[in-house]
């Protein structure tokens, strides 16, 4: 018996339902506002996991501070 080999897939879950929802084609005033509600995302859950890692971590906002004004090349 032979078996049908499956494509790779190359899109993640979230690609592939990203694909699904916005399968028109948005203006680009549309565009815009999909992009800043994705980058808007995720900056928060950035921020929370920055926040998480501060809690648990033990890092000061002086240690905070020493990472941003760090100059590494």
């Amino acid at each position: 018996m032979q078996t049908v080999a499956q494509p790779y897939n190359r899109f993640s879950p979230l690609q592939l339902e990203l694909l699904k929802i916005y399968s028109f084609t948005p203006s680009e005033e549309e565009l815009l506002q999909i992009k800043q509600l994705l980058a808007s995302f995720f900056a928060q859950r950035l921020s929370n996991l920055v926040n998480q890692a501060i809690a648990t971590q033990g890092i000061t906002e002086q240690d905070l501070d020493n990472w941003l004004n760090t100059d590494e090349q």
